[in-house]
């Protein structure tokens, strides 16, 4: 171990970015960690479950941040994003940036002074599905279990109110921006992704009728922590929807849209459509796709729903979607092994779009070498400077920390040359 080695810089404060960090630092390196949110957990913190085991994030995410908690050897910084870097390996300067969260930490603060509020904002955190107030938590796990104030968003009267409400010295309006630089001696690029904008989709009718969601929307109304206290409803009417469609590859293996599939799509619709079983027995779904890829040992997940009499899968690739005086949803889909156009129309309609690095619309500072989507496929070219998970190439939860796990170990062989 090479007592002189500078901290290593880990940007993204996702599954990949957590997982790198704690691994350098439990085997003694320091880390600073950069997260633009305000809170650490990426996408995948936004789930409700994961598969192939159905159980919530909210458990590795826990026993990661309290690794993160504990080991002096990591600092993390909220609010943050890497403006420049210089440099080369074992000797790389990067200047970061930090918004102010206008929330000290020195005193506690609860819904009481939230409620009081009129200034709301989007909710982020739950796909813009509803709205919270400019003080807001972002989540209920969040970590740094901090609450932030939306300053853009707070009214005059509402700053006025959180001075009289708040506890002395736990709001301070007059923090500001801060700037600084930083010496490290690798760096991790764990940047994550965001789903394709279904926007973009003008034949699949999203944002234009109210009973077309995404993937991701689907997955904060399933949580509990989500918009509808984790009841899966029509957002026209907040009636539970009888008669499901998921469409697979909404604007992905596209040449005018994603051309690549993004690898997670089906199974994530495979587990949803698990989500409506659960809550309604009786509830009849039907899955439209080009083809169903469940790799490796996520083939059974599959398979199992193959066997529910109220899943129907019928491979073909929906052009167009419509709707109805009662908000009823009408596909316009040929089922391509039958050979005809079935009767398909639904209550509600779920868009499994696909994954686009963040590389591709905020690139890291430096010259680095991204594919033509914007993902460090296969490296960065430089030395030193090392990708993991989404940013590096569309994966799952599993493949993303075994890649934390390996460019850590790259960037601590970095160190001790």
């Amino acid at each position: 171990m090479n007592p002189d080695a500078k901290p290593i810089l880990v940007v993204g404060g996702g599954i990949a970015g957590m997982t790198a960090a704690v691994e350098a630092a439990e085997v003694g390196y320091s880390v600073v960690l950069v997260e633009k949110e305000a809170f650490l957990g990426g996408r995948v913190i936004r789930s409700y479950k994961y598969f192939p085991k159905m159980c919530p994030p909210s458990c590795g995410f826990e026993i990661n941040t309290r690794r993160i908690r504990n080991n002096p050897r990591i600092t993390v910084h909220t609010l943050a994003t890497v403006e420049e870097i210089t440099g080369t390996v074992g000797d790389f300067r990067a200047r970061i940036s930090k918004i102010p969260r206008y929330v000290t930490g020195n005193h506690s603060l609860d819904d009481t002074i939230t409620e009081q509020l009129g200034s709301e904002r989007p909710d982020e955190f739950n796909m813009n599905v509803g709205t919270t107030k400019a003080l807001y938590y972002p989540h209920d796990t969040a970590w740094p279990p901090l609450h932030v104030v939306d300053r853009e968003a707070l009214s005059d009267a509402d700053m006025l109110t959180l001075t009289e409400t708040a506890p002395p010295g736990a709001i301070d309006m007059g923090m500001s921006a801060e700037e600084f630089a930083i010496d490290v001696g690798a760096i991790i690029i764990a940047t994550g992704w965001r789903p394709f904008d279904a926007a973009n989709l003008e034949n699949l009718a999203f944002g234009q009728c109210p009973n077309i969601i995404t993937n991701l929307m689907m997955e904060r109304l399933a949580a509990p922590g989500g918009p509808t206290g984790g009841m899966i409803l029509r957002p026209s009417d907040s009636e539970a929807p009888r008669n499901i469609a998921f469409v697979q590859c909404a604007g992905s293996r596209d040449e005018n849209h994603l051309p690549y599939c993004s690898g997670v799509c089906c199974m994530a619709s495979l587990k949803q459509a698990r989500y409506i079983r659960e809550q309604d027995e009786e509830a009849k779904i039907t899955i439209f796709y080009i083809d169903v890829r469940t790799i490796g040992r996520l083939e059974s997940f599959y398979h199992d729903l193959l066997e529910d009499e109220n899943i129907t899968f019928v491979k073909g690739k929906v052009a167009g979607i419509s709707e109805d005086a009662g908000n009823n949803l009408i596909l316009d889909v040929e089922d391509t092994i039958a050979g005809e156009k079935p009767a398909a129309q639904f209550d509600m309609v779920v868009l499994a779009t696909g994954i686009v690095p963040n590389t591709a619309d905020v690139p890291i500072p430096l010259d680095l070498e991204y594919d033509e989507f914007g993902f460090l496929d296969g490296g960065t070219g430089v030395e030193g400077v090392y990708s993991a998970g989404c940013a590096r190439h569309p994966c799952d939860v599993s493949t993303t920390t075994k890649e934390a796990t390996a460019v850590a170990l790259k960037a601590i062989q970095d160190l001790n040359r």
